[in-house]
């Protein structure tokens, strides 16, 4: 089974489950389904950064500060956030994912779906998928700001970034998935 034959969860604007469709559907007619983004850290506190293979069905060849994809149909944002960072990672025994918060990410041309935020440490060497990470590194943070003025990044990420970083300034919590 390739990834266009996945099965996903669609959803509505309140992230319920209104119906089942192959993720080539899903991403061709625009249908609001749900993510995982995992803010992936080393025990130096660097962020793991990527680019995404050129064979990606979204955003191929642009740079990502977040681990994760599509949750699959009946699978909880918290087993897709396990699932994803160790698939993407090539770890195995990873901690579980620490839930932060979740968006609706809408750009307004056709593609949406219901983000959840979570971030995770690993300490062990990683290997990443090579269908899915064409580069990557662990970069301090402030490396990371800079690159962001100069790499073309996936928008979703950079959304998730970006609230991210105001959630970190916040004392309030989001409501779990």
């Amino acid at each position: 089974m390739t990834s266009a034959d996945e099965i996903l969860d669609v959803v509505d604007e309140h992230d319920e489950v209104v119906g089942r469709a192959r993720r080539g559907d899903v991403y061709a007619r625009g249908l609001r389904h749900r993510c995982a983004f995992i803010q992936v850290t080393d025990a130096r506190g660097r962020l793991f950064v990527h680019r995404r293979t050129s064979t990606k069905l979204v955003f191929p060849s642009l740079y990502d500060l977040f681990v994760g994809g599509v949750v699959g149909a009946g699978e909880s944002y918290d087993e897709a956030a396990l699932r994803e960072a160790e698939e993407e990672l090539g770890v195995s025994g990873l901690a579980r994912p620490s839930f932060l918060f979740k968006f609706l990410y809408d750009d307004g041309a056709g593609k949406s779906w219901w983000s959840a935020v979570y971030e995770v440490r690993c300490e062990v060497p990683v290997r990443p998928q090579a269908e899915e990470v064409a580069w990557h590194a662990f970069l301090p943070e402030e490396e990371v700001r800079e690159r962001l003025a100069e790499w073309e990044f996936v928008p979703d990420g950079l959304a998730a970034y970006a609230r991210l970083r105001a959630f970190r300034g916040s004392p309030r919590r989001s409501a779990r998935p």
